[in-house]
């Protein structure tokens, strides 16, 4: 019975957050930022992903958003350092809810 009330609560909160981002106030970008937050908080949840997979993700950003790395694309230099301060957040939001073991460093 557990199991069925969980998946009504997901199926709930899915609901919600679909509702809001048909919200004509959010856009495109803000509704795929949501998504893909939203998405590594899951897997990190359901321990597809440790803490040190998001260290290595918000490192690999952080360097795109210097303009190092042999296979940076081109990006806009104002949105890749945007996107590497929402990583670096992100990355500490979960580290602090969900914990683990941290990544090496890499500097």
């Amino acid at each position: 019975m557990g199991s069925y009330m969980d998946s009504n609560r997901e199926a709930a909160a899915m609901n919600s957050a679909a509702a809001a981002l048909d919200s004509a106030d959010i856009s495109q970008g803000e509704q795929s930022l949501i998504i893909l937050q939203s998405l590594l908080c899951l897997m990190r949840e359901k321990n597809l992903l440790t803490r040190a997979d998001i260290e290595d993700l918000c490192h690999k950003v952080e360097m795109r958003a210097a303009g190092e790395g042999g296979n940076a694309l081109p990006c806009c230099a104002e949105s890749a350092s945007a996107a590497s301060t929402k990583m670096q957040r992100l990355t500490s939001y979960i580290g602090q809810r969900y914990g683990g073991k941290h990544a090496r460093t890499f500097r």
